[in-house]
């Protein structure tokens, strides 16, 4: 499969600093967002923190496989899988220690979202209410569950889905990167195929706009980076109550003309000069 990958963050039309942070790795393809919290610039700490490190945590595994591990290795889940969660773990541990040193930084915080293709698994991990969604032959699924408590009172039956999205409450979370020495962090894995997309995004793209509109842009819209400053200019559109950050993942045919390049190389040899 070939990647397409389109990302853009915005601080919105209200916020007057931008607290989202993401990163794209394409080399790992690894993708992570983060959405901080903290007040003043205590946010944008946390959730570059968070986005850093996890990423240097991966590239440090790369090139070292016998890394140590950070926390519990779930047997159910893959190595790799296992090493996504792990990342998140130390940041969560090095965001909760920098919170304590400094008053400026003192109960900042973040969520996370990170994914990491390996072949057509899909490893995934998160924590916090920002999400990861998969678009399907059309169909928008939501592969995370929010870790906020008007979403844990839907799960236990408390209110429904509407009085959530409704709530006053709907902003507070009741799990994040640095609020304690060590977080529970969701892990899962997905095979994914040719023609998927994957969505990362901050709830300020998901109180913006909805899952149908979300899948409608994804759908009509045939270049990765297009589709992410499509969406965000709609979050803003409908009011951009806060930052918006988007990154797009789009699973890809391999190039026709590439396929027959490599036949071409098998049959008659790696050597010849082909054209691009």
């Amino acid at each position: 499969m070939q990647i397409a990958v389109g990302a853009k963050t915005d601080r919105g039309m209200v916020r007057e600093n931008n607290e989202d942070a993401f990163a794209v790795d394409e080399s790992l393809q690894l993708f992570v967002l983060c959405d901080g919290m903290g007040g003043q610039a205590a946010g944008e700490v946390a959730s570059q923190m968070g986005v850093d490190l996890v990423v240097q945590h991966l590239r440090e595994a790369a090139s070292n496989p016998a890394l140590e591990m950070v926390g519990e290795h779930k047997l159910e889940f893959s190595r790799q899988t296992n090493r996504l969660a792990s990342g998140i773990r130390l940041s969560n541990r090095e965001i909760h220690d920098a919170a304590g040193r400094q008053i400026a930084t003192s109960g900042m915080g973040s969520t996370v979202v990170a994914v990491q293709l390996t072949g057509n698994v899909l490893s995934i991990s998160h924590v916090g209410d920002s999400r990861i969604y998969l678009l399907r032959s059309g169909e928008l699924q939501q592969l995370t569950q929010d870790h906020s408590l008007v979403m844990e009172q839907v799960r236990q039956g408390l209110i429904s889905l509407e009085e959530a999205e409704q709530s006053e409450l709907a902003n507070v979370i009741i799990r994040a990167l640095g609020a304690e020495p060590d977080v529970a962090v969701d892990m899962d894995e997905l095979w994914v195929k040719e023609g998927d997309q994957i969505l990362l995004c901050s709830d300020g793209l998901t109180r913006m706009v909805s899952d149908t509109s979300i899948a409608q842009i994804l759908t009509g819209t045939e270049i990765a980076q297009q589709a992410s400053d499509r969406l965000v200019e709609i979050a803003n559109d409908n009011g951009g109550e806060d930052n918006v950050t988007v990154i797009v993942v789009r699973l890809n045919a391999p190039s026709p003309r590439r396929g027959w390049r490599r036949l071409l190389r098998s049959l008659f040899g790696g050597n010849r000069a082909w054209p691009n």
